[in-house]
């Protein structure tokens, strides 16, 4: 098994922000996802991200508030996973709840030195 990481970009709903009963099924619904995840061994870990941030950028380590300027592009949160390969891992993010808020989600392989 490999490692690859789910970076989840966009979506309306923050577990920070949940205050409406609507906002709390969607934050179920992934608790749900991911239980399911660890249940069959494919969760290995990962955090919700809060919504602040700093950006440090170029060799002037020139530093600003938030790394984007569009909510929708900002790092929401990861999980790492492990799959047989990039496509399985692919499969495996289908089932995320990002895509029920028009969200994305990117798969890249964890570099093993």
């Amino acid at each position: 098994m490999e490692k690859f990481m789910f970076l989840f970009r966009g979506g309306d709903t923050h577990i920070s922000t949940a205050n409406s009963q609507a906002a709390l099924d969607i934050i179920q619904t992934w608790n749900d996802w991911m239980q399911g995840l660890a249940e069959k061994g494919i969760l290995a870990g990962g955090e919700a991200l809060q919504v602040s941030g700093k950006h440090v950028r170029g060799s002037n380590k020139v530093v600003s508030d938030g790394p984007y300027a569009e909510g929708n592009e900002m790092v929401g949160g990861y999980l790492i996973v492990n799959a047989k390969d990039i496509n399985d891992a692919v499969e495996i993010s289908k089932g995320c709840p990002i895509f029920n808020e028009d969200g994305s989600l990117e798969v890249r392989p964890i570099q093993i030195r």
